[in-house]
């Protein structure tokens, strides 16, 4: 909404005060005209989805040829031109992509020539809101050292917004933190990263999962965030703040210094600074090895299995000799970037999708094909098998209450359960959420309550297995610490198994007890969790742990610790010659 604001693109029935100064010029004084000689012109927005973006029926060289500024006064050689010129500025060659549409890009692509787009009027501001966060993770690093290049090279201002603090940290020189419609700290990203003024900015940072080593539990902060209607007059973060006291509801504290360049809205933080230093330290040192939990049979045992899409020339095999199996009572991961095979392989395993060859076994039933089984037997694996995928909202009825959506879901496995209701109650129960949800529909719930709901209803099959494609990749960090600290409570109180399809490397560590890296259709490594990503020896999997984003911080710490693993002990044995 902020980023809207700036650039005169707000909702109908939205309005804007205040000031934001441009050029000596405040632009909300301004009128509709003002803002076309602003926006794009001198401000870019660059969004999410670049679907929302580029035009679906022209081909993206049309597109970037649209938005440079004198494209109409150009001969059509030199339009032809400038547009390879900006799309090679983004690294796309333009003999393959400025003759296609978008639909047939992937992600990362789309994503680069909306960015082509966004930089063809030369802006001397570009704001980009979240435009790594649905990419895989080479491909969210591609498009940031893109973004960081550009920036650099053009002398250009960058405002990126992103609930991914470690992305914030890998690319951002200062860092404003948001909640519930105020800013609650400022500061440089470095000092932030070492020590947040802020309970909400320390809490972000501990619900990170770390990707270097596993823990007991994540840190997820409480509830979930207030509208500004509801924390007006007061602390916004003080419903969920630990620390909060009655003079955090006195009034609404402002931004104050607490230090060169940093500011904090925490009336209290002289007194709990030393505490909030504790509880770090205490978090960065902890660790917990994987734990196995007892398990027998194989639930899902695959072998062999290849999927082609198409016929002839035009086929294409998305799956290539894949062999995977999870056992009863196991947590699997499955990592690898976008259009590597995961989803296809999950499509196959709930049966929306079929193999085309290999053996495919759920409980010992062969289901590579689930169209030629009976109804009993379709039924007996769905009672194995369900799935949670990654956008809950478009998995839900929009036009359902929750509670009907869940009966529903109960129906449908068990046709002759009794105490419906009840049973709705008991699955919102467990998965944290209070029997009043049941009234709501899902446009009423945030995006983590959304997921609780999506999980529950495939609790509602009694599965001995959930397949998870990527269940909190769209979700912010706290709330995606509470979903995975969901997860784990299941699992002990259900004895669920999980497959968990995902492309953040440090989530898969905190989940799972062995890993499978998939790369273009085939597994190229697998293993326990641990010596995968500690020792990994494909170059695909040694490329993705490279690609998490790290900060400047990070990056000099494991120098020195490259630098010190190098010298050799002063008491040992020294080579021979």
């Amino acid at each position: 909404m902020t980023a809207r604001a700036l650039v005169g693109l707000l909702p109908s029935g939205v309005t804007a005060r205040g000031e934001v100064w441009y050029d000596r010029r405040n632009l909300l004084a301004g009128k509709e005209r003002d803002w076309r000689a602003v926006r794009g012109r001198e401000i870019g927005l660059l969004l999410q989805d670049p679907f929302t973006m580029l035009n679906p029926v022209l081909r993206c060289g049309r597109i970037v040829e649209e938005s440079l500024p004198d494209g109409r006064r150009r001969s059509r050689t030199d339009r032809r031109a400038e547009v390879g010129r900006r799309l090679g500025e983004v690294g796309i060659d333009a003999a393959t992509a400025a003759g296609r549409y978008p639909f047939q890009l992937s992600g990362g692509m789309r994503q680069r020539v909306a960015i082509a787009a966004a930089l063809a009027r030369e802006p001397r501001i570009l704001i980009a809101d979240e435009p790594s966060t649905a990419l895989d993770v080479t491909t969210q690093h591609e498009i940031l050292m893109l973004l960081q290049r550009v920036q650099e090279a053009r002398g250009m201002g960058l405002i990126l917004i992103t609930h991914d603090l470690r992305v914030a940290f890998s690319i951002c020189d200062r860092v404003y933190v948001l909640y519930a419609g105020s800013v609650v700290e400022t500061a440089p990203a470095v000092e932030l990263e070492a020590e947040p003024l802020h309970p909400y900015s320390q809490g972000l940072l501990l619900s990170e999962p770390p990707a270097d080593r596993r823990v007991r539990e994540l840190v997820a902060i409480p509830g979930s965030v207030a509208t500004a209607d509801e924390v007006a007059g007061s602390c916004t973060f003080a419903p969920r703040c630990r620390w909060v006291q009655g003079v955090c509801r006195e009034q609404a504290p402002l931004l104050r210094e607490v230090g060169r360049g940093r500011q904090s809205a925490c009336v209290r933080l002289h007194e709990i600074r030393g505490e909030m230093s504790s509880l770090r330290r205490e978090a960065q040192e902890e660790s917990a090895p994987a734990v196995e939990h007892p398990s027998s049979g194989a639930l899902i045992d695959v072998r062999e299995a290849t999927k082609v899409f198409g016929r002839g020339r035009g086929s294409v095999a998305a799956l290539d000799g894949v062999s995977l199996s999870v056992r009863e009572h196991e947590a699997v991961g499955l990592v690898g970037e976008s259009g590597s095979g995961k989803s296809t392989l999950a499509r196959i395993l709930v049966g929306l999708e079929h193999a085309t060859d290999g053996e495919i076994l759920i409980d010992g039933l062969d289901a590579r094909d689930w169209t030629k089984l009976d109804a009993k037997e379709r039924r007996r694996l769905r009672g194995v098998v369900q799935i949670v995928f990654q956008d809950p909202y478009s998995s839900l009825n929009p036009m359902r209450s929750v509670g009907w959506t869940l009966r529903e879901a109960i129906a449908t496995h068990r046709p002759n359960a009794t105490a419906v209701d009840a049973e709705v109650r008991e699955l919102l129960l467990s998965v944290g959420l209070a029997s009043e949800h049941a009234h709501r529909k899902p446009v009423a719930l945030s995006g983590g309550e959304r997921q609780r709901v999506a999980i529950a209803r495939a609790l509602a099959a009694r599965p001995q297995l959930l397949i998870c494609d990527e269940p909190v990749s769209a979700l912010d960090m706290s709330v995606q610490a509470q979903i995975l600290n969901l997860f784990a409570t299941l699992r002990r109180e259900r004895g669920l198994a999980y497959l968990f399809i995902t492309h953040d490397l440090s989530t898969v560590r905190q989940v799972a007890e062995r890993v499978y890296v998939m790369h273009r259709g085939r597994i190229v490594e697998s293993g326990p969790v641990e010596e995968v990503l500690t020792r990994p020896r494909d170059p695909y999997t040694i490329k993705l742990l490279d690609s998490v984003p790290r900060s400047e911080r990070d990056r000099t710490v494991e120098e020195r610790q490259s630098v010190e693993a190098a010298i050799p002990d002063p008491g040992s044995t020294p080579p021979g010659p």
